[in-house]
């Protein structure tokens, strides 16, 4: 009889392992299930461009039915609920489903809650986000309308989150915008983090100190966005950290683009899925569940330590679908994930730096090049390389990439 393995999650995450794992079995051997109550699947990676004008939202759209493999049956519900001691789960409909294996990639949700007035202010009075679909081109409406003397306000957002060079990419392309229209200058320019400093691996970060100082950025560290009012456009912060711990700062603003604090669902939360921070508890190198065997997880709700991108997704896949074979078949799990993601910071139009790391902030390049450096060349791949090789190969469940340097030694 064949196995049934059911994926709950039919995003980047879930459709890519789908594809890879129909690729790889027969019918006979496995059914493959896919959860996912969406119709529409994004491109997420490219939101920065649709919020900068180089990219239309309808680029980053496609239809679900056509990305599930014609091998897997797509369950068009949502979770209502993990029985992971008894191999089941139930859906928003009310049926109860079993599977022999359960592998677990929700994504993560965006909690406007978390931010007072936000959820109102979004998409007028100039309050955008990139991080919503619905969004984002709003954010080019407001950037492309500034005027001099305008202020603009760039928000990041506590960790964890998707894609954390999102929320200042946003600032160098609307920074590079004003320049090229000879304003920047007569224009202020704020990014405020919650972080204690620009990126978490010091080299990149280094290099993004000197970006926001080339464009005169004024960069607020341990600054969290805790309220928002759209018609009187200003913005509250809550100080995080240092002298001014507590401290409640509110600053006027012509555009706000905002970073929502994320989190797993609440279905993962309550569920015996969990860790004590709600995310799926999971080894950091097989991606197996800890405590439940037939249990794999990937993508952002997982626990695994690594910077939340879809580059962290292409190279966990094929991890979680060896290891799901392995275990049906017997054998030893691959430990082979080791906390890889890549994130592409574009830093102006035609100019990118392509930070690749792995676990512990371990700089990890793919290209021979010095990885500190801005190019086009990236610019290339981010714009056009990456949505090909995503649409083409990665959700179609091909495993071929290119390796990267686990060996590099970062410059003195």
């Amino acid at each position: 009889m064949a196995k049934h393995v059911v994926i709950a999650g039919g995003g980047t995450a879930g459709i890519t392992v789908a594809a890879s794992l129909a690729r790889q079995v027969k019918n006979s051997e496995v059914d493959i299930t896919v959860i996912e109550p969406s119709a529409d699947h994004y491109y997420q990676p490219a939101f920065t461009l649709v919020g900068a004008g180089t990219y239309s939202l309808e680029e980053t759209r496609r239809d679900v039915r056509k990305l599930i493999p014609p091998k897997v049956n797509w369950m068009r519900d949502s979770v209502a609920g993990f029985d992971a001691e008894n191999n089941t789960l139930k859906v928003g409909s009310g049926a109860t489903v079993g599977y022999d294996y359960l592998v677990v990639c929700p994504g993560l949700e965006l909690n406007w809650e978390k931010i007072q007035g936000a959820g109102e202010a979004l998409g007028q009075n100039g309050v955008s986000s990139n991080y919503s679909p619905a969004h984002a081109e709003y954010t080019w409406e407001g950037i492309k309308n500034l005027k001099p003397g305008a202020k603009a306000l760039f928000t990041q957002a506590p960790l964890p989150f998707k894609c954390p060079g999102a929320p200042q990419k946003i600032a160098y392309l609307a920074a590079d915008h004003l320049q090229n229209k000879g304003i920047l200058k007569d224009c202020e320019l704020h990014f405020l983090t919650h972080a204690p400093g620009m990126f978490s691996v010091p080299l990149f970060a280094a290099e993004l100190k000197d970006v926001a100082a080339r464009y005169g950025i004024h960069v607020h560290f341990q600054h969290n966005l805790v309220a928002v009012d759209g018609q009187q456009k200003n913005a509250t912060f809550e100080v995080a950290g240092g002298d001014q711990k507590g401290k409640s700062v509110t600053m006027d603003f012509d555009i706000l683009h905002m970073t929502p604090p994320q989190s797993p669902p609440e279905v993962i939360k309550t569920s015996a899925l969990a860790n004590e921070g709600g995310f799926v508890d999971l080894n950091q190198n097989t991606m197996q569940h800890t405590r439940f065997a037939n249990v794999f997880g990937l993508g952002d709700a997982g626990s695994t330590p690594n910077s939340k991108t879809a580059a962290a997704v292409r190279k966990q896949a094929p991890i979680v679908v060896k290891n799901l074979l392995t275990l049906i078949n017997g054998g030893e799990l691959d430990t082979g994930y080791d906390g890889y993601a890549s994130c592409p910071l574009t830093t102006a139009y035609g100019k990118v730096i392509m930070a690749e790391f792995c676990y512990g902030g371990k700089v990890t390049p793919t290209f021979p090049l010095d990885p500190r450096k801005e190019r086009w060349s990236y610019w290339w791949i981010k714009t056009t390389g990456l949505p090909v090789f995503y649409w083409n190969y990665m959700l179609k469940g091909y495993e071929w990439f290119l390796k990267h340097d686990t060996d590099f030694v970062e410059p003195a």
